[in-house]
């Protein structure tokens, strides 16, 4: 394992995505044993992407934790996809984490509500009356963080929670990850937590495996903190943790 620090965040590196997921886990399981020891209830957002998968999995096998004291989150979610789509983030979420563990609650953003904004403003709701106490995150391959975008971060958002058009670049990245068989499937909308939500959380657990996110970390670690990379707005925050692997920082060095 590798280590560094820029401005605020904190970075590891580790040998291959295995060892970085339960690496994540295992760090996100002591701090939820920290504030379950001072809270009734802990409010944690989780990230749906084929790069939390082993930070997920290694969480479902982490038996210390009093899941039914935590009221589970997720971060967006793609509007007009059919309800049963394995696309959308809440069936990839309910079948990886959210259907596996006894949470309190599970709080489901809903792509296919008949008034969007008032999805919106319902879920935005919630999370003001049980802030959320730590994100479990990606960065996408243009920076963005949720679907955050460049053309559409905003590190002073009014919202909370928000409908945005998806850029290009994230649209195929879906295709790249293999979610979607060709561009023209991917949606062109969605519901997303802005910055301002995701930089509320206490704690932030972002996880970022993989050759095609380099480019992505080298802007996240090396530009200055503006909108353009989204994700640089993480060196901000007093109390994230970068995890990545050894192809996640080929353009980089800790």
């Amino acid at each position: 394992m590798k280590t560094g620090k820029v401005d605020s965040l904190t970075i590891y590196q580790y040998d291959s995505r295995k060892s970085m997921g339960h690496a994540a886990a295992s760090a996100v399981a002591k701090t939820l044993q920290a504030l379950l020891q001072k809270k009734d209830a802990v409010n944690v957002v989780f990230a749906a992407a084929p790069s939390q998968n082993e930070l997920l999995e290694a969480l479902v096998n982490t038996p210390v934790i009093d899941w039914t004291r935590v009221n589970a989150f997720h971060m967006d979610e793609y509007i007009a996809l059919p309800d049963d789509a394995p696309q959308r983030f809440g069936n990839f979420l309910k079948e990886r984490i959210f259907g596996r563990l006894p949470f309190r609650s599970v709080n489901y953003l809903n792509g296919n509500a008949a008034d969007a904004q008032q999805e919106c403003k319902r879920y935005a709701q919630m999370l003001q009356e049980r802030p959320i106490d730590i994100v479990c995150m990606g960065i996408g391959e243009n920076c963005h963080i949720a679907f955050n975008d460049p053309h559409v971060a905003d590190f002073r958002d009014p919202a909370w929670v928000k409908v945005v058009d998806l850029d290009g670049a994230c649209r195929q990245q879906q295709v790249n990850d293999g979610c979607f068989p060709a561009l023209e499937c991917v949606p062109t909308h969605a519901l997303t937590l802005t910055i301002p939500a995701l930089m509320a959380a206490s704690f932030v657990f972002c996880v970022v495996p993989g050759a095609n996110k380099a480019a992505a970390v080298r802007h996240t670690l090396t530009a200055a903190v503006n909108p353009k990379y989204p994700s640089t707005v993480l060196r901000e925050h007093q109390n994230a943790i970068l995890f990545l692997d050894n192809d996640s920082t080929l353009q980089v060095q800790l």
